[in-house]
């Protein structure tokens, strides 16, 4: 469950925005606490370079009387006070006069020099700026700033200046500085922590959402929908995957259906025809009308082996596997010799064949054996389901770049709420699956709606219940053939 939950994209959010929030915080708490302390202790040691210079001015410059001794002791003793320092002025033989703020400097002016400690302090430095102030930490929790300077008079040092600043309260403001960034930082991380969780939940709550509604639909329920969320990223996706499942619920629909209705189409048959059979084999159907069920037999098995040929059809189409031939024709002449095929049951139905062609020859650009295939399924339609002595009426015209052919029946109609379904698979029009002589597979129409848009192209029904039905549908249309002649002979070229 834990490695699960590290891999989600919630985790994953929020252990990056946490981990930036939180570096970036203590990054900058720690450059702002360097920079405070930095900023404090370069003012300590510029004011203990500027003072020591100030302090050695007094004690050597104002001492030629007492009254410029007693001026000057005071002046150095005010300068201790207000910095909470020491002052030392040790001579090379190890005399020392010392000025302080208080008490606490006793145990350092108790301190007596060695004259090697001394030749040490003369050395160590030749002049005193604020780079060579140098911090001490002292007994206990005492901690100073410490600048030593060497006077040097005629040629020769006489005496070291040491000043000393008390920094123990700047330091502790400096630590109180950290803590009190760090303590900011912490309360930030702690908004950060409930504004990155709330933003993170907020952006992947739909997606989980989403996720636990696709496991429904994979156990194919896909009645459920997923609600619009304001995240933009996951409205499209919602209105993606609805429309996904409206697809697959569609689709899921249609294979029952499909399943339910090739079922159908072959048990019934089948059982009629194993029933034939029987009959014939244990003598119930005498050898005298072998012959008539015989017939019944071979009736049934080519309606069923149209379907099936249908099937495959249907299937080819719908897979792409067919490839459209794309050439350029006259569909007239096709229309023409398409009807010759049919004349044989034309003659049988004593039809009357209504031609009107707005043009002797259009010329269209489509695939000329699938064409012939959708004007042989709504031809065969149209003879199966009008009564005898009726007429068939097929008409071409021209609008703007299409070419309409539009075939007529004068059969009882298409009842309206039927219309919308004429070209789903094996749907009929008449309820009773029971075969008749004007019963088909209920996948002609189906094949036709299938070539007519692998063309791009459109196909309307228009009928009503008593005045047939109209079939109409388009074609690109294409220019002319050009015509040349060689040699007294003709050619034609595109």
């Amino acid at each position: 469950m834990r490695k699960d939950f590290l891999r989600t994209l919630f985790s994953r959010m929020l252990a990056t925005y946490m981990s930036l929030t939180l570096g970036l915080l203590l990054l900058s708490g720690v450059i702002v606490g360097a920079l405070m302390s930095g900023f404090v202790m370069r003012r300590e040691k510029q004011n203990i370079a500027n003072e020591i210079s100030i302090v050695t001015e007094l004690y050597f410059n104002t001492t030629s009387s007492i009254a410029g001794q007693n001026a000057a002791i005071l002046e150095l003793n005010t300068i201790a006070r207000h910095y909470d320092g020491l002052i030392q002025i040790i001579s090379v033989d190890g005399a020392m006069a010392q000025y302080a703020s208080g008490s606490k400097w006793n145990e350092i002016m108790s301190v007596r020099y060695t004259e090697e400690e001394i030749s040490r302090m003369l050395y160590a430095v030749s002049d005193l700026d604020a780079s060579s102030v140098r911090f001490t930490q002292l007994k206990g929790s005492f901690q100073a700033l410490a600048g030593t300077k060497p006077v040097i008079r005629d040629g020769a040092a006489t005496h070291v200046v040491r000043f000393y600043i008390d920094i123990t309260e700047a330091r502790g403001a400096i630590g109180m500085a950290y803590a009190e960034v760090m303590l900011v930082s912490l309360i930030a991380v702690l908004l950060s922590v409930i504004a990155v969780y709330y933003t993170t939940a907020r952006l992947t709550r739909p997606f989980m959402e989403i996720n636990d509604i696709v496991q429904k639909y994979a156990k194919g329920d896909y009645n459920i929908r997923i609600p619009i969320s304001s995240v933009e990223e996951a409205t499209q996706l919602a209105v993606s995957f609805n429309n996904m499942a409206d697809q697959l619920k569609d689709l899921e629909a249609t294979r029952r259906s499909f399943v339910a209705n090739v079922s159908h189409e072959l048990r019934s048959p089948l059982t009629s025809m194993k029933g034939f059979l029987e009959a014939m084999q244990d003598g119930t159907i005498g050898p005298e009308e072998h012959e008539k069920y015989i017939g019944i037999v071979l009736s049934e098995t080519r309606r069923m082996a149209g379907m099936v040929n249908d099937l495959l059809d249907l299937a080819r189409i719908e897979s792409g596997k067919t490839a459209l031939k794309l050439e350029i024709f006259d569909i007239n002449e096709l229309i023409r010799r398409t009807l010759i095929t049919f004349e044989a049951r034309i003659y049988e139905h004593h039809m009357e064949v209504d031609v009107k062609f707005a043009q002797e020859q259009y010329y269209v650009e489509a695939d000329s054996a699938q064409i012939s295939q959708v004007l042989r399924n709504i031809i065969d339609n149209a003879i199966k389901y009008s009564p005898d002595d009726t007429k068939l009426r097929i008409a071409t015209y021209a609008m703007r770049r299409e070419i309409y052919v539009s075939i007529q029946d004068s059969g009882q109609g298409i009842p309206e709420a039927d219309i919308p379904h004429v070209f789903d698979r094996f749907y009929k029009v008449e309820k009773a699956h029971t075969p008749t002589k004007q019963s088909g597979t209920g996948l002609g129409l189906s094949i036709v709606k299938r070539i007519i848009d692998q063309h791009s192209q459109t196909i309307t029904l228009k009928s009503a219940k008593g005045k047939g039905s109209t079939f109409t549908f388009t074609l690109k249309r294409a220019p002319v053939p050009k015509r040349s002649t060689t040699d007294g002979g003709k050619k034609y070229g595109t």
